[in-house]
């Protein structure tokens, strides 16, 4: 993973004038959380390997003999940040056929149970700036397709609680792993709705994120957005977005987000 890696994106000229920086006390930041405060990838290597065993005892109860391949986490990840489908990674597995649509559907089954939920950690540099965020009083909505008690139980684990104003979450505990860019560009909008309804019109507002839904929420919001190389999604994956930013951690971007222009090395 490249978490010190940052750079300009061109490509978004229409929102990034819109953009404040270095961000003003009370302004609004909204971030996703799994990749740029969650690591997610222990959790879903876990499953990925547990799914595979689960396939191959099922065929092994039929009387069936299924020959798996089991993905090193490095290469498992890889795929995953290039945005290999699930079903391409089931077949360099070994799966075929019916032993495909097993796999995935116990993918999804058990992606989001307690004992693999556990698995997740603070990405690295994620508490620094969290804290930075609350510091300099800026309003941190958190905008996932994550449940949002899944979500307000990891920040309470990292007593991290107090640093987020509000959440934006899913309401199925299924609708982040497929991660369809349409639910995050109705999250986000909902989000900014909400906010001007309560006359916290978020002028000046940024996007973070690590996939290709998170930039295209904040395109379709008319708001500039950072694309973090840190989660599920590579830095190219991600440059071919056109964020209009692009750091390898959210420590990285709040250095960007919270220094005055005239102090920066860009």
């Amino acid at each position: 993973m490249q978490r010190n890696m940052h750079c300009f994106v061109s490509g978004e000229s229409r929102t990034a004038a819109v953009g404040s920086v270095p961000l003003s006390h009370g302004a609004t930041l909204f971030c996703d959380f799994d990749g740029p405060i969650a690591d997610v990838s222990d959790r879903y290597y876990s499953t990925y390997r547990q799914a595979l065993m689960d396939t191959q005892a099922g065929y092994a109860a039929q009387g069936l003999d299924l020959s798996v391949r089991v993905l090193t986490k490095a290469q498992f990840w890889r795929m995953k940040q290039t945005r290999v489908p699930d079903p391409m990674i089931a077949d360099w597995s070994g799966l075929r056929g019916d032993a495909v649509t097993w796999f995935l559907g116990r993918v999804n089954d058990i992606v989001n149970q307690a004992d693999l939920l556990e698995q997740d950690c603070l990405q690295v540099g994620a508490r620094e700036a969290l804290l930075r965020f609350q510091a300099h009083g800026i309003r941190l909505v958190i905008v996932t397709l994550r449940h949002g008690a899944q979500v307000m139980q990891f920040l309470y684990d990292h007593d991290l609680t107090t640093t987020v104003h509000q959440i934006y979450g899913a309401t199925e505990v299924e609708a982040a792993y497929p991660n369809r860019i349409e639910h995050k560009i109705a999250s986000l909008r909902g989000a900014i709705a909400d906010r001007r309804r309560l006359g916290l019109d978020p002028v000046g507002a940024w996007m973070i994120g690590d996939t290709e839904a998170d930039i295209r929420a904040g395109q379709a919001a008319h708001i500039p957005t950072i694309g973090l190389t840190c989660g599920i999604r590579s830095a190219s994956s991600l440059a071919s977005c056109k964020p209009t930013r692009l750091y390898g951690s959210l420590q990285a971007a709040a250095d960007f987000l919270l220094t005055p222009t005239s102090a920066k090395i860009l």
